[in-house]
């Protein structure tokens, strides 16, 4: 049996750093930590050196590869620059992302961000199934996260609403209300 990878890719209105985004960056962490705590959480991807003076690509993130940003980021690359924010994850199963995505913390920042990002018009989000010693890079994210966009909802890269199980074939999850109730 599988487990599911997570991506998320979105492109804040402003820099890091900016008044516009403050309130994002100071739930950054709470949401990190929560996801850690969460019920289902296997990993996630964490740059092994957080020196602040290094942009994304500069960190060494260890088995997540090289960081990079699907082809549909244009921002800056610069600490003065960069706008995206990104996250790969690990977690046991599809309900354990979910119900992590769409309560606690996490819920509250997802109702900022029309404050912080701009409209997409890529997903904000892919899912895949990966074995259980497999370690998604930076790299293969993008490249789910484009497949999404690309094709639409697959058993290579899908989203909530159109999800898949580990052997490919369609299957359904609560609804985010159902989960919170």
């Amino acid at each position: 049996m599988g487990i599911v990878a997570f991506t998320t890719f979105a492109i804040m209105k402003a820099p890091y750093g900016s008044e516009l985004v403050r309130g994002f960056e100071d739930l950054t962490p709470p949401v990190f930590a929560a996801a850690e705590a969460s019920d289902g959480f296997i990993a996630r991807a964490k740059e092994i050196d957080d020196r602040p003076d290094l942009t994304n690509a500069e960190r060494d993130w260890g088995a997540w590869g090289p960081f990079c940003t699907p082809r549909w980021y244009q921002g800056g690359a610069t600490l003065a620059t960069d706008t995206r924010a990104s996250t790969v994850s690990l977690w046991r199963d599809l309900l354990s992302v979910r119900r992590f995505a769409y309560s606690g913390i996490h819920r509250e920042a997802l109702r900022g961000r029309h404050e912080w990002f701009l409209k997409p018009e890529w997903p904000s989000y892919a899912i895949w199934w990966v074995d259980g010693d497999h370690v998604p890079t930076w790299s293969e994210a993008c490249g789910r996260l484009e497949q999404l966009y690309d094709h639409g909802s697959t058993p290579t890269a899908f989203d909530f609403r159109r999800p898949f199980d580990d052997e490919g074939r369609p299957t359904s999850l609560p609804s985010a209300r159902e989960l919170v109730r």
